[in-house]
């Protein structure tokens, strides 16, 4: 949940009883570290940090960058915004950002977007996950030695972990593609995707995940803070996959903007193609409203009470 949730989250979630997870992608190492321990100073229970593995630096001509601020320029002067300000890349990279972790060792690591040595978290104590789209990429991920692999179904909210193949070959139905990885490695499998109550819990256990990872439900609680507008494009429209805002396959809610931005053709790649949005994200209509496809069901809670209310869905579910 990079750039939707607070810091402040992780630690609610865990002191209610699940476990909650530091969203690092888009952190600096200082911040990370900052962030592990402020969660650490709110709870004594285990907690996650999640990071997108590396992927290659992008790369894109002054001319696609060019035309990608021609079509924002009427956009920014709608929003009151002036022109557009000089790209800025961040001064640090993924290994900084597991030198932190690494130093920092919080209970669990979790990763997507690729497979990381597990190796160095392991001797750190560090339990480790990684995200798989298709059963090749969580097979591939067993192979590397991780602990435990999240299976994000197509319904799933956010960017697509795919590292093996095409996004969209990998997007396949939750119901579908959890017994698949079930089957195929022996590592417990963690289900995520369309799932925000105990039914969709029960379902997940049933088809032998071991747990569940939810997003979508944690958008709309208030200690998330999610901007109204952001909650409101999910609960009244439909959602898309597409690189269109960030340059990578992420499903958010269809919005005029995301749409406009859909039709124009290829995106600058991940994560130019956000960089170059940047100014406009906080714009009311113009933000990048990440959510899954069950978030029309989601319930507006609190943490503690929504975790409670999961548990007790789940345990009447399952009799």
């Amino acid at each position: 949940m990079a750039n939707a949730q607070p810091v402040s989250l992780a630690a609610a979630v865990s002191e209610a009883g699940a476990l909650g997870s530091i969203a690092g992608a888009t952190l600096s190492p200082a911040a990370l570290r900052a962030a592990i321990r402020e969660t650490r100073a709110a709870t004594d229970r285990p907690f996650a940090v999640n990071l997108f593995a590396p992927l290659p630096r992008p790369a894109a001509s002054a001319e696609r960058i060019a035309a990608v601020q021609a079509l924002l320029s009427p956009h920014r002067e709608r929003a009151g915004l002036g022109p557009a300000p000089e790209l800025q890349r961040a001064g640090w990279s993924f290994d900084d950002q597991f030198a932190v972790v690494l130093e920092e060792r919080p209970a669990v690591f979790s990763s997507t977007f690729g497979a990381i040595d597990p190796a160095p978290l392991h001797e750190a104590g560090i339990v480790v996950i990684g995200t798989a789209t298709t059963v090749e990429e969580a097979q591939a991920l067993e192979a590397t030695g991780v602990d435990a692999v999240v299976v994000q179904g197509a319904e799933a909210g956010g960017h697509r972990g795919t590292f093996l193949g095409s996004f969209e070959e990998s997007l396949v139905p939750l119901a579908e593609l959890l017994p698949d990885v079930v089957a195929a490695v022996s590592v417990p499998v963690i289900a995520a995707g369309g799932i925000v109550d105990g039914a969709g819990i029960a379902a997940a256990l049933a088809a032998g995940a071991e747990g569940v990872q939810m997003g979508t439900a944690f958008l709309f609680t208030p200690e998330c803070g999610t901007p109204r507008a952001w909650l409101t494009a999910l609960r009244e429209g439909d959602t898309l996959v597409t690189p269109a805002y960030s340059g990578r396959h992420a499903r958010a809610a269809r919005t005029p903007f995301l749409t406009e931005l859909a039709a124009a053709g290829e995106a600058l790649p991940f994560p130019l193609q956000r960089a170059v949005i940047a100014d406009l994200a906080a714009a009311e209509g113009y933000g990048f409203y990440l959510g899954g496809t069950a978030a029309p069901q989601a319930r507006e809670l609190p943490v503690d009470e929504l975790i409670r209310t999961l548990v007790a869905e789940t345990e009447v579910a399952q009799r």
